[in-house]
């Protein structure tokens, strides 16, 4: 088996990379690609990516490359991990939406929008080049805004799924308050990427027993402290948001917060100075602790059980991902991109059903995915017209000033990876 990581220069893929390890009885990998642009941060993790495999007695081979259509030829499946425009561009996104109220941030709101109009070109051209090398192959999206990519990659008729380290994180967290495995662990999560909502927490499967009033009631504290949220909204909710939803639920405190202290994308530049400054020391041959801190929990797990389901090894059979809604939440249209619980074969992903839903949450999800209908077509055609239309139907825009403003400021920090602008 043969998979390609594309972003594979990224600081995250040494977590990828201990997950292969790790799982290797799951995902058999005999051969690994890591592509990247960037040939000197790829020389960096892929010595790592080797010394691990090595520590833990992996027999994988690790092939490192800057050429795309080598790197994907002959590729069971491709990730997609990439970044347009880097961290300076994610620092971008962070702080101009700030100067017009708005939250900042890389892949909601108006931050979220112009990841999008950068990343969906890329993606697509990609994955045509994928194509060409490899029609069979996989495409797992892990590239933000994960929905937005995913919806143009299956429109374009590619065998894409989308994966967010989101479910995953809650489900080994709450299987940790319960005191039970991970996979007795069963999550009723529905929504859009970075807009979903636990509607329960099942125990033993699907069917199993809803645990999720005794985790609200023994640990609500917690559960609520974690999410940055008032323990008495969670309770009134009587489920457990995405923490991403602190960006609607609380939005001009976010704002104010965010007006106080240095970008994320800040934080995380440093990080990675640091962390690929540790990963050419060739006596390291694991993760460090630092990488904890960068984010993309548990993604490994995520990835290598999606895979192996899609390849036909060993995987989960359910799984949470982004795929074409196809009926499950009625108020979408069949083509709309929702996360949810799927069940995942080598024909790839069909969703579960899901309870109805309180209009409280499906309000929010009907409008936002009107709004990712906007980006996605600000994506492909350009304009100033359309990046304005996409931010006034933005619930966390929605202003006729604010939405002026801030395509002006979209198009002016992103003209070098616009090619309509």
């Amino acid at each position: 088996m043969k998979l390609a990581v594309v972003g594979g220069g990224s600081t995250y893929t040494p977590e990828l990379i201990d997950g292969f390890a790790r799982l290797r009885d799951t995902l058999p990998v005999e051969e690994l690609v890591l592509v990247d642009p960037a040939a000197d941060r790829l020389e960096l993790v892929g010595g790592l990516a080797r010394r691990i495999f090595a520590k833990q007695g992996h027999p994988g081979r690790i092939v490192t490359t800057s050429d795309l259509d080598a790197g994907v030829a002959g590729a069971d499946a491709v990730l997609l991990q990439l970044r347009v425009g880097g961290q300076a561009a994610r620092n971008q996104d962070e702080t101009w939406p700030l100067e017009c109220g708005c939250v900042g941030q890389e892949t909601t709101g108006a931050g979220g929008l112009a990841k999008a109009l950068r990343t969906v070109p890329v993606v697509l051209d990609i994955a045509e080049r994928v194509r060409r090398t490899n029609p069979d192959a996989w495409i797992i999206d892990f590239t933000n805004p994960v929905g937005i990519v995913t919806r143009a990659l299956l429109q374009a008729g590619h065998k894409a799924v989308g994966l967010c380290n989101v479910a995953i994180g809650f489900q080994r967290k709450f299987a940790a308050l319960l005191d039970v495995t991970p996979s007795e662990v069963h999550l009723d999560h529905v929504g859009l990427n970075h807009l979903t909502w636990e509607l329960g927490v099942r125990l033993g499967g699907p069917d199993g027993e809803d645990v999720l009033p005794k985790l609200l009631a023994e640990h609500g504290e917690r559960i609520a402290g974690d999410l940055r949220m008032p323990r008495q909204i969670i309770d009134r909710l009587g489920v457990v948001p995405s923490y991403y939803l602190r960006y609607f639920y609380a939005h001009d405190e976010v704002v104010r917060e965010l007006g106080t202290k240095p970008s994320r994308a800040a934080e995380v530049a440093a990080m990675e100075k640091e962390l690929l400054e540790m990963y050419g020391d060739p006596a390291l041959d694991e993760k460090p602790a630092l990488l904890g801190k960068r984010g993309g929990a548990f993604y490994s797990e995520a990835a290598v059980d999606l895979a192996s389901s899609l390849l036909g090894g060993g995987g989960s059979a359910v799984q949470v991902v982004n795929t074409y809604n196809k009926g499950t939440l009625p108020f979408l249209p069949d083509d709309a991109v929702i996360e949810v619980q799927a069940r995942v074969d080598g024909t790839g992903a069909t969703p579960l059903a899901v309870p109805e839903l309180d209009p409280l949450f499906a309000g929010l999800i009907g409008h936002v995915t009107a709004y990712e209908d906007l980006a996605l077509d600000a994506a492909l055609r350009g304009g100033r017209d359309r990046v304005f239309k996409a931010l006034l139907a933005n619930p966390l825009v929605g202003q006729f000033e604010y939405a002026e403003a801030l395509t002006d400021k979209l198009i002016a920090h992103n003209r070098e990876h616009l090619a309509w602008a």
